[in-house]
């Protein structure tokens, strides 16, 4: 597919465009979009490419993606500890899944970019006060005053910069030998080391670091374990900013949004006959599609024909949020009749977005043991038909937050380091915890 002219490209703004701001200025909006769209791209169209290469692996089975980060990031969270610590996090759950699987895992932060969210409402009531909602760091602020809440399109300008920050900290920590595999003993050198989920990891990073002396005894040091893959993505929600980062490869003329190398659709945003799938049909980043318990079979093969006509894999992903009291009876119809069709999708377990429920302390929570239920649940599926669970999708910190129930996290805990502006996500405890028990299932 080559698009170049702009009047195809732009084809999604005649179209119902979901959970959009409402910019007070029209005019200080177009201005901060003419500037985003000279800026240089924050990722490169080759990244995608090979992005889209792995996700294949993860479609025919022969890598496992894992995909994490903050539900919503935000400006004030780009310290260079901030990000190490999310990083560092996806890096051990990867090492305890690569270990288990025996096979490559496909690492995609839910980073440098995620910095809108959809809400359920348009505006929030506090004390009989009723304001805009928070909807991400570069819409509006999470204060709840008339000013913070009132859209401010210069805050798409500050949302690329950070994420550009971000980028560039994910890169020196690669660069710099930091994700070198012989580092992960001292990925653990912290308050972490001290629960069960990091002594069990201290262990495995033992027996890896004697296998990884052995080789290198035999005159074998191997390119993999000094180098790693990072590859960003984020829910593309804004369509005038992804819109204004989206460019035409200069060789073949596609077209790719390059403020992230995988970009995805929200499960309330992906309406056929609406302006996200209009705009994401058009790209060559691979892509993906939150379903949720409402989604049917028949609007699941709409969303391929639309999203996916050639049926390539790797080019979509479609990433399950059923629920756990529902994955196992919502999830094989969908895996049935997508499989029937030939289409050769990724499929993923978000065991996040199904599960959340209000607190005693009137603190939005998640059960820790909900989402490994919907994860068992997911699996159970896919082993019985015999297709391929290809990954998880979650929300994570490498912080030592109080959000998620269990795994040593109480509600009475709750009120002690309750950081998130929108959604709980799992500490880096639980988050092994997790990666452990899904590498149990690889073994059932």
């Amino acid at each position: 597919m080559t698009i170049t002219d702009l009047s195809v490209r732009r084809t999604w703004r005649s179209l119902p465009a979901a959970q959009q701001p409402e910019w007070p200025d029209p005019v200080a909006l177009r201005n901060v979009l003419d500037e985003l769209r000279s800026y240089p791209p924050l990722v490169f169209a080759s990244e995608c490419d090979q992005l889209r290469e792995r996700m294949a692996a993860v479609a025919r089975g022969e890598a496992f993606l894992l995909q994490g980060g903050d539900c919503a990031e935000t400006f004030g969270g780009v310290s260079v500890e901030q990000i190490r610590n999310k990083f560092k996090t996806l890096l051990q759950m990867s090492l305890v899944l690569t270990y288990a699987a025996s096979m490559p895992v496909v690492k995609v932060g839910r980073m440098a970019g995620q910095y809108a969210k959809p809400r359920s409402k348009p505006t929030e009531t506090i004390d009989g006060v009723t304001l805009p909602s928070y909807r991400g760091d570069s819409v509006n602020g999470f204060e709840f005053t008339p000013h913070a809440r009132t859209p401010d399109p210069e805050r798409l300008k500050r949302a690329y910069h950070t994420s550009s920050a971000t980028l560039n900290v994910i890169r020196a920590l690669i660069s710099s030998g930091y994700a070198d595999l012989r580092q992960l003993q001292t990925w653990n050198q912290d308050h972490v080391e001290l629960s069960p989920s990091g002594r069990r990891y201290e262990r495995l990073a033992r027996d890896i670091d004697k296998a990884l002396q052995f080789s290198r005894g035999f005159g074998i040091d191997s390119e993999a374990a000094r180098s790693v893959e990072f590859f960003t993505s984020h829910e593309a929600l804004l369509l005038d900013y992804e819109d204004a980062l989206t460019r035409p490869d200069v060789i073949t003329g596609e077209l790719y949004d390059l403020s992230a190398h995988m970009v995805w659709i929200g499960e309330r945003t992906r309406q056929l006959d609406g302006a996200h799938v209009e705009f994401f049909a058009k790209l060559r980043n691979p892509i993906g599609v939150k379903l949720g318990p409402t989604c049917t079979a028949d609007e699941a093969l709409a969303l391929i024909d639309r999203l996916d006509p050639d049926r390539e894999p790797g080019r979509l992903t479609f990433t399950t949020r059923m629920g756990a009291g529902k994955v196992r009876d919502l999830l094989p119809t969908l895996v049935e009749k997508v499989s029937a069709s030939g289409a050769q999708v990724v499929w993923q377990c978000d065991p996040m977005h199904g599960n959340t429920i209000s607190a005693p302390s009137g603190h939005k929570t998640r059960l820790f043991d909900d989402v490994v239920d919907e994860v068992t649940g997911f699996f159970e599926v896919h082993r019985a038909l015999g297709t391929v669970p290809g990954g998880v999708h979650i929300e994570v910190t490498g912080e030592d937050v109080t959000e998620c129930v269990g795994a040593g996290t109480t509600n009475d805990d709750l009120p002690l380091r309750y950081e998130t502006t929108c959604d709980p996500r799992l500490n880096r405890s639980q988050a092994l915890d997790l990666a452990f028990l899904i590498a149990e299932l690889y073994h059932r």
